[in-house]
């Protein structure tokens, strides 16, 4: 297939030859979203295209990753991969990518909107029955549980909210005595709603966070109030904050996904569909339960401590 095809998948030819990806996460700043982009990159390099990567510096600026599509859209890049801050916020910008035959591969989180190539994704619900089936075993099928919720909007968070909530209702011996807070998406806010959730509830037997800033700002909640040891905590992602609190047992547990992987097969289910080559509708891109013991093996490292030299880092 030459460029000239290429070039009527979303914009001009390039005159360096080489097709544009927008890739869009939810932030930059956030340790995963770098994992994300290292996973883009390497894809990229291999399949000798060029990755044009962007997204709102706070997780919860929907308008500014609404303009940031916008503009990618208006550019007329080949293709994009975008991570939606809200399941129905970004459709408006990708139908308008979709009507300009930009072809749109969802990660991460999913949009509700038909015309996208592939979504790409953990199986969120899934890791939120590992979560539940995790806390279930720490705390021997009894006690008093926790939800901090992360944010409304989020699809892949309130998949993993809805998962948990379904498999640990299956322990009879375990109650659900708050699961209606959310954390929000800044640390500062999450650390301050896991205080008012510990204030509200001074015996909890365990705890469930869904996203990083919510398990962070837990963590910092249960140190500042003495609470480590009271409670089996549970928390979704790793990053360089959590991962020593992993290893000291202040956090019992982690559930990891792969955001290398996610990074990469996103880009090259992109390029395939802008090279008319068949893609799957949906690409599950695994997700595991670390617990303390667990930290050392080797598999293990690779998921908490993803190698992003090829951004230079």
């Amino acid at each position: 297939m030459g460029l000239a095809l290429f070039a009527s998948c979303g914009g001009e030819e390039k005159t360096d030859g080489m097709l544009e990806i927008a890739v869009i996460p939810k932030g930059t700043t956030n340790e995963y979203w770098k994992a994300l982009h290292a996973g883009a990159e390497a894809a990229a390099q291999d399949l000798g295209v060029k990755i044009l990567w962007k997204g709102p510096i706070k997780e919860d600026d929907r308008e500014g990753q609404q303009r940031v599509v916008e503009d990618f859209v208006s550019r007329g890049v080949d293709g994009m991969v975008i991570v939606p801050l809200d399941r129905q916020a970004l459709v408006p910008p990708v139908k308008e990518a979709g009507a300009r035959n930009i072809p749109v591969v969802v990660a991460d989180s999913d949009l509700d909107w038909d015309g996208k190539v592939s979504y790409v994704a953990t199986d969120n619900r899934r890791g939120g029955e590992l979560a539940a089936a995790a806390l279930a075993e720490l705390l021997g099928g009894k006690g008093k549980v926790v939800m901090l919720r992360h944010m409304e909007g989020s699809a892949s968070t309130s998949a993993r909210e809805e998962g948990f909530l379904k498999k640990i209702a299956e322990s009879a011996g375990i109650e659900v005595i708050s699961s209606n807070q959310y954390a929000g998406s800044q640390f500062s806010d999450a650390q301050q709603s896991a205080e008012n959730l510990l204030n509200s509830f001074p015996k909890i037997d365990g705890i469930f966070c869904p996203s990083e800033p919510c398990v962070y700002g837990m963590l910092r909640a249960l140190q500042d109030s003495g609470r480590l040891d009271q409670v089996k905590f549970v928390g979704f992602d790793a990053s360089e904050k959590l991962v020593p609190a992993l290893r000291k047992g202040e956090i019992d547990a982690l559930v990891l996904q792969n955001p290398v992987r996610m990074g990469e097969l996103a880009v090259r289910a992109c390029v395939d569909a802008i090279r008319g080559n068949p893609v799957e509708k949906q690409i599950d891109t695994g997700v595991t339960v670390v617990l303390t013991a667990d930290i050392d093996k080797p598999e293990v490292q690779s998921l908490l401590k993803p190698d992003l030299s090829i951004l230079g880092q």
